[in-house]
């Protein structure tokens, strides 16, 4: 073999070697192009979940211009959901702590819920209303603001209502179940071992208890006195003289204002134009973080599990 042949083949192993190096090349640029695309992909289909759930709220440090600032309160009032003290008084102190705003709306959709949860929030309401005098708090009713909802909107300086939201329902009630009758028919026998005579108090599976019943019912009463002072000290002689007010019934927004339960008619817009006179509204309600809403979601359906037939007393 000539020294020209053995130039040549060495030549075209060394051209192959490179075009085989370029094309290893190339397809890992083509690689990590894909995995750049692809990512900026989930990252944009991900931003967009989380605002189409609400999980991205709109920025409230550093507003410069005076607003009405909103916080809302929907839903059921408990402490493991969106409507609890925790949420609703951190977004109330946020609000009022910032320097540019020129009035609270607090839009409440909530047909009650724990009176625990609820006296939290009004008595965090009248803190902040002392602490800050100069920033009036109104309430603005959307579909229903009955019991426990109720129990907070009378902290405000004013209720607004539409003419037919639903108001009212200040009242107690303890819901329970009663499975003796049964168990008996399904041949299931009730163990049950305690130690002190009334720990299985108004337990589901046992006959009702005479006792216990007369003792529940003066504890339900006894919050049903609470609800009623609160009221009475947050509307003052506005309310009218009706022995209805307090049995636990409700009423249309237009028949509440007769009543003296709440003020005018009025919508969040309204009340921020025509009564606090600004026109922004910046929202700062405590939204629910990606992981929270998961875990709760789980969370909850372990707790239903283990506590559906425990009986609860509650504002609705």
């Amino acid at each position: 073999m000539t020294d020209s042949t053995n130039r040549k083949e060495g030549w075209e192993k060394e051209t192959l070697e490179k075009l085989v190096f370029s094309s290893l090349q190339e397809q890992r640029r083509t690689r990590y192009w894909s995995i750049f695309f692809k990512s900026l992909t989930f990252i944009y289909l991900y931003a967009l979940l989380f605002w189409g759930f609400g999980w991205l709220g709109e920025e409230t440090v550093g507003i410069s211009e005076r607003h009405a600032a909103l916080v809302d309160l929907r839903g059921e009032i408990k402490p493991d959901g969106m409507g609890s003290a925790d949420n609703v008084n951190a977004a109330l102190q946020k609000a009022f702590k910032d320097k540019n705003t020129a009035g609270v709306i607090l839009r409440i959709n909530s047909p009650g819920g724990s009176p625990v949860q609820a006296g939290y929030i009004n008595d965090e309401i009248r803190r902040l209303r002392a602490e800050h005098p100069q920033i009036p708090l109104y309430a603005v009713v959307e579909d229903i603001c009955a019991s426990g909802g109720y129990y907070v909107a009378v902290a405000a300086d004013k209720i607004f209502v539409d003419k037919a939201s639903i108001v009212g329902s200040i009242g107690v009630i303890l819901d329970s179940f009663g499975f003796t009758g049964t168990l008996e028919k399904l041949g299931i026998e009730r163990r049950l071992l305690t130690a002190g005579e009334n720990k299985s108090f108004l337990d589901p599976f046992s006959p009702a208890d005479p006792k216990q019943k007369e003792h529940a019912q003066q504890m339900l009463v006894e919050v049903h006195q609470q609800f009623i002072q609160v009221v009475q000290q947050g509307r003052g002689e506005r309310l009218k003289n009706s022995p209805e007010i307090f049995s636990g019934m409700l009423w249309t927004g237009e028949k509440g204002i007769d009543l003296g339960l709440v003020d005018a008619l009025g919508s969040a817009e309204y009340v921020a134009r025509e009564v606090i006179q600004v026109e922004r509204i910046v929202d700062y309600t405590t939204k629910e973080g990606f992981a929270e809403h998961f875990a709760k979601r789980f969370g909850k359906m372990a707790a239903d599990l283990l506590m559906g037939t425990k009986e609860r007393w509650e504002f609705r």
